[in-house]
């Protein structure tokens, strides 16, 4: 091993002068620069276990945030960069012999080799030790003899591998297979085309990165798994393979070959570690994360790590200090973007489902598939485009999607803003009081166009706390009653409806905010379930249902339905989620039952099935009924998305008008991907392989997500319910803020003083008339 071992005392802190780079990708190489630019005394070496030509990929995409990093950072790398660009502004997207056009999106590329080439070359200005064709040795050596090993070794990282119980990588293998070529020419826009087969769809993602000569493009095809083997790749060798796709693609390539660079099919790995450090050895890039290609940001991340840690090592020389800095500065940008991958990566996954589509939609739909990008974003960057958009989906001039109206059965909404369900915990046995009444009453004058009571009980052994509101007495539907007559008279055009729940082994707990799951310390009351299976080791455990306990629930569900009629609601909701009993039947995980309720997906339906049957049978024919499930139960043998596209279709056969899509809540120990929207994929998966109307729910908190979501044909719905606690009058004052005065929302007659969104400094300071020279 070269160098002499590293001393320190304990007292003294470690500082990074002797530092190895294992790996020389983009990342490795101007982590390398950057640590020597800003300390020439460092010693650093970097090994690359190929040739400094050798290089897989053609292109790279960086943002114009990354190149602002790089330019304060180090401007000798970004003049290089600079000069070699290729820059472009549209996406071309190209469906069914439809090419449709979106400007104003800013792109920068280059060349791979090229983009290395500068990094060796800054390396070797510095004085960096470049060990090209050597293997590193293993980072527990290296971690011996330097103050900080940098593993940017990869995807398949050896380091990460080695020290896996440090790291805890999760490696997640997707169902696409992709392979990187290259074109002799340079597309004038980054294209997306798809490419209808007997075998299955295929995709092209296309984009220049030289325009020397006649220019080159990198060209990506993918394909699901089990098309790239119907259309027999997995026989054909690279050259074969790439002639094949060049003929697929033959409009997009304008009958011009591609070419490829020891190009293979792959499947993308989603990378995570649960630490990205261990002792003085550190993960950076792709060897810590990876992200779909579908959103250009493997290099990106890479060289956005490297500035991130060299700049926590210039600014905490110790380097436990540095290390535990750098992980906290860019693991909360590494997981939104791994989110936004994660979503681009699905949308091709299901790209099938959304091939119906009218052409405009499906291009807007494509470009907004991470959620990065919205309808306000896209209209700012090319307003033509997004206003044809609008047109074709219906919008009247100058209404937002979120103002357009949805029918179910013979309700009509003005808008497609619900407020949704949430417990409030503070009914009197069971009594709706006047906090339900303002509570509920004030949504109404919000301007959404449905509001909907929590669950509301069906006995009172059926409540989750004793707080919980019912309909099992009359006394009850009076107290609705007063409600609805409310928010009906109050704020013509919104409806107010119900949802009806049973809280089954999660009853007979404390109001949430004195413990939320936790079993009330006294006055307690027996539960039941379909399984005699308690849902925290400290929760009481529920009677298993028999025959005539099934029929006693389906009773009290479609006695409460009548008490719902009579109490004025406009919609009625069947809460099949949560973990609730109805739920409880459904997954998989909470029931164990040997009869005809449980096993099958088909036998685990059946009870909820009949509730829903029992209760369409006496709610009125022209009033809609929907079904809130729970699409994933976030727990290894749970419920699954294909499961849940099942019971979906299951409901509307039954005569669900709209499936409202939870997830969730199901078992105590489970492990939610919480993010942005993060449960609209599963509503936008039932509506578009059913085509199933679909209320979406779950971190929607803007006004530009829910047209977003509307636009793009992933919801019909969106349910919000924290942005509603927040502002009672949310939909009124997202109006307000889009200059909307339509007849999607309507402000009452006493608030309409508020109409206009209030000042909120002095905006008219005389502005400079004159520019005097030097």
């Amino acid at each position: 091993m070269a160098g002499a071992a590293r001393t320190t005392t304990p007292s003294t802190p470690p500082e990074a002068h002797r530092i190895a780079v294992i790996g020389g990708g983009p990342g490795g190489l101007y982590a390398a620069a950057l640590l020597k630019r800003l300390d020439p005394r460092r010693e650093i070496t970097v090994w690359e276990r190929n040739a400094p030509d050798d290089t897989f990929g053609f292109g790279v995409v960086l943002s114009d945030e990354t190149l602002g990093g790089i330019e304060h950072a180090d401007p000798v790398v970004y003049a290089a960069l600079q000069a070699e660009f290729v820059r472009w502004d549209d996406i071309d997207i190209v469906h069914r012999g439809s090419r449709h056009t979106s400007g104003g999106h800013g792109f920068a590329a280059l060349g791979r080799r090229r983009l290395l080439g500068i990094l060796h070359e800054r390396c070797q200005e510095l004085g960096v030790d470049l060990r090209f064709r050597a293997e590193a040795p293993p980072a527990a050596e290296l971690s011996a003899a330097y103050d900080l090993v940098i593993a940017a070794d990869g995807v398949h990282s050896l380091t990460r591998e080695a020290h896996a119980e440090a790291f805890g990588p999760s490696v997640e293998t997707h169902r696409c297979r992709y392979i990187w070529l290259a074109a002799d020419f340079a597309f004038d826009a980054f294209r997306f085309e798809i490419a209808e087969t007997e075998h299955g769809v295929m995709q092209l993602h296309g984009y220049p990165f030289s325009t020397k000569g006649t220019g080159e493009s990198t060209v990506i095809v993918e394909m699901r798994e089990e098309v790239w083997e119907a259309a027999g790749f997995a026989e054909l060798d690279e050259r074969d393979a790439t002639e094949r796709c060049a003929k697929i693609f033959a409009d997009a390539l304008g009958g011009r070959p591609l070419r490829g660079n020891k190009s293979a099919w792959i499947n993308f790995r989603t990378v995570v570690n649960k630490r990205w450090s261990h002792g003085n050895t550190v993960l950076l890039g792709d060897a810590a994360h990876t992200a779909h290609f579908s959103i250009g940001s493997g290099t990106k991340l890479a060289v956005e790590d490297a500035l991130a840690l060299a700049a926590c090592l210039q600014e905490r020389p110790a380097i436990p200090d540095a290390l535990a800095a750098y992980e906290t500065e860019r693991r909360p940008v590494v997981e939104s973007t791994q989110r936004a991958a994660r979503a681009s990566l699905e949308w091709f996954e299901r790209l099938p489902d959304y091939l119906g589509q009218p052409p405009r939609q499906f291009a807007f739909n494509l470009l907004t598939r991470s959620r990065r990008v919205t309808h306000d974003n896209l209209r700012l960057r090319d307003a033509h485009f997004t206003e044809s958009v609008e047109r074709d989906f219906g919008c009247p001039e100058g209404t937002p999607p979120m103002f357009t109206p949805f029918t179910l059965r013979d309700l009509t909404l003005r808008n497609r803003v619900v407020v949704s369900p949430m417990d409030m915990y503070s009914a009197v046995d069971g009594v709706p009081g006047d906090f339900h009444l303002v509570h509920l009453g004030a949504r109404a004058l919000g301007g959404a166009s449905l509001v909907m009571t929590e669950m509301v009980c069906v006995s009172e052994r059926g409540r989750i706390t004793p707080g919980c509101a019912g309909l099992y007495t009359e006394g009850q539907a009076e107290a609705w009653r007063r409600i609805t007559d409310f928010a009906h008279a109050q704020a013509p055009g919104t409806a107010i409806g119900v949802q009806l729940g049973h809280s089954g082994r999660k009853g007979s707990t404390k109001l949430m905010w004195e413990g939320i799951d936790e079993p009330l310390d006294e006055g307690n009351w027996p539960l039941v379930a379909p399984s005699p299976l308690p849902y925290k080791a400290n929760s009481q455990r529920p009677h298993e249902l028999d025959r005539a306990g099934l029929d006693a629930i389906r009773e009290q569900f479609a006695a409460a339905a009548g008490r719902a009629e009579s109490s004025g609601f406009d919609l009625l909701e069947l809460h099949c989620a949560h973990g609730y009993l109805l739920s409880g039947f459904l997954s998989p995980l909470t029931n164990h039952r040997t009869d005809e309720y449980g096993g099958s997906p088909e036998n685990r339906l059946r009870f909820p099935l009949e509730v829903f049957d029992a209760i369409r049978e006496l709610w009125p024919d022209g009033k809609p009924m929907t079904v809130r499930i729970s699409a994933t139960d976030w727990a290894e043998g749970g419920t699954t998305a294909d499961e849940a596209v099942g019971i979906a279709r299951a409901f509307a056969a039954h005569g669900a008008d709209a499936i409202d899509v939870s997830t969730g809540q199901v078992v105590s120990d489970e492990r939610p991907a919480y993010g942005r929207s993060y449960q609209t994929p599963f509503a936008d998966r039932i509506r578009n392989e059913t085509g199933i109307p679909v209320l979406t729910v779950g971190a929607i908190s803007s006004w530009d997500d829910v047209n977003s979501l509307i636009l793009a044909g992933r919801t019909d719905l969106c349910a919000l319910a924290r942005p509603h606690l927040y502002d009672p009058h949310w939909t009124l004052h997202a109006a307000a803020e889009q200059g909307y005065a339509g007849p999607g929302v309507s402000w009452p007659q006493q608030y309409g003083a508020g109409s206009r969104r209030p000042q909120t400094g002095r905006t008219d300071a005389p502005k400079p008339r004159l520019k005097l020279g030097s």
